[in-house]
């Protein structure tokens, strides 16, 4: 069974680290470190187990676990509700 392990980040909410054995940051790009911050273990996720992790397809998370040695998972694009709003409105205006 292949195993990742989770690690929240404590300087950007909604951003987590996976690497596949606990506490090695050894391929994690020290610039990506300090801006990630001190790690804070979050869980351990059974890859074969579900069929998308980190919201892609388990075998592409895998792939690219052991090609660069973490996955970075960052939060959705927020969206901008204002500019959303004042392009309805000048479309409804033509």
């Amino acid at each position: 069974m292949k195993l990742s392990v989770v690690y929240k980040s404590t300087k950007r909410s909604d951003t987590y680290l996976y690497v596949a054995k606990r506490d090695d940051f050894e391929r994690v790009p020290s610039p990506l470190m300090k801006m990630f911050g001190v790690p804070k273990l979050v869980m351990l996720v059974a890859l074969t187990k579900h069929d998308k992790v980190a919201g892609i397809d388990t075998q592409t998370f895998i792939d690219k676990l052991e090609k660069e040695g973490f996955y970075l998972q960052l939060p959705p694009k927020q969206e901008n509700w204002l500019e959303e709003h004042l392009e309805m409105q000048r479309l409804a205006a033509l």
